[in-house]
């Protein structure tokens, strides 16, 4: 399981100038950037912080949205409790996979982590871990989650983490990234993968229920990363990552940002219909969605108008669109018990 989004980085991009490579003593941006890993010395890599360094090479934070979207699913598909120790097992075995697909994330994008500001504190770039060490760890957790998935849970599971964890790292962090504005559009399809996965977990299939959630978390990601991309674009503008708010103006984001929500939205509202939920399950999803539609069109108001900096207050819909999964997905979770 991964995201996009996530940062979701599961966690969009476009047509990109290659990423600057990061090379000892080069002044970029009015800093000295070092080769990453060349500031670190032995006496600073005791045993405590270097655990501490591996477990950031998963993005935890990352990962707690991604298991935010895989138990209330398992709810959905058992109709009330599902079996606690296959939702233990399940949730071991995504933080496996995605941490792995993140590891391996790093190591790909350690060259442009080294002249980013917000990245220039991961492991791979401080020197507490170092590549090899970095490309072994997230080889072993991809190899050791399918496995887990397999043995554990079901084969079915097994493939869908599999194909979570290289959508990310191939497609998303090796194809699109710096090659396109489109890149969290699609790849953000990684982090989707948690809701099919945790159906499967209980069910060992696939139904309209999981694919219907899949889209509102294919939906919600752009506009829960844009606002952010908007907030730290000069970052990836110095190394030549394509993000839409990058090569585009705020009135142009904020327009897709609106039609991201509309959609997304709409499609939150399809399980009903179809028979997997009830009332209060839409009750939550039309008032949450309703919430989430004024603040995408505030921020639109505020990009039409020509607010910039901290008039323009992109972060308020980033902040929210975590509440807002956080809630819908509670919301899936609770739902069974008052039909």
């Amino acid at each position: 399981m991964c995201v996009t989004a996530v940062e979701s980085r599961p966690g969009g991009t476009v047509h990109a100038v290659e990423a600057m490579e990061g090379s000892a003593g080069t002044a970029h941006a009015g800093r000295t950037v070092e080769e990453p890993g060349a500031s670190a010395t032995p006496g600073r890599r005791s045993a405590g912080a270097r655990v501490l360094a591996f477990v950031a090479l998963t993005k935890p934070r990352i990962i707690e949205l991604l298991l935010i979207t895989t138990v209330p699913v398992m709810f959905l598909a058992e109709q009330g409790v599902p079996d606690l120790w296959l939702v233990l097992i399940t949730c071991v075995g995504g933080y496996l996979s995605a941490g792995g697909a993140n590891a391996l994330n790093m190591y790909i994008d350690r060259d442009i982590d080294a002249l980013m500001d917000r990245t220039s504190q991961r492991p791979l770039v401080t020197g507490m871990v170092s590549p090899p060490e970095a490309l072994v760890f997230g080889l072993t957790l991809a190899v050791g989650s399918t496995l887990w998935f397999g043995l554990l849970v079901n084969w079915l599971s097994a493939w869908l983490s599999l194909g979570a964890l290289l959508f990310y790292v191939v497609v998303y962090t090796m194809i699109l990234k710096r090659r396109t504005s489109q890149n969290i559009v699609w790849g953000g399809i990684a982090g989707c993968m948690p809701v099919l996965i945790g159906w499967s977990a209980v069910t060992n299939s696939m139904s309209w229920a999981p694919v219907v959630l899949f889209l509102v978390m294919f939906f919600w990601t752009p506009p829960h990363y844009w606002p952010l991309s908007m907030k730290v674009k000069e970052d990836y503008a110095r190394v030549g990552v394509p993000m839409l708010p990058v090569v585009a103006s705020n009135k142009v984001v904020a327009k897709q940002i609106v039609l991201y929500s509309w959609v997304m939205v709409a499609v939150s509202l399809l399980l009903t219909p179809l028979g997997y939920t009830g009332w209060f399950y839409t009750t939550v999803a039309l008032a949450t969605g309703g919430w989430w539609l004024w603040e995408a069109h505030s921020l639109q108001n505020r990009a039409k108008s020509g607010a910039t900096g901290a008039k323009l207050k992109e972060m308020r819909l980033f902040h929210w669109s975590i509440t807002y999964v956080s809630l819908l997905f509670v919301a899936v979770a609770v739902d069974p018990f008052l039909r």
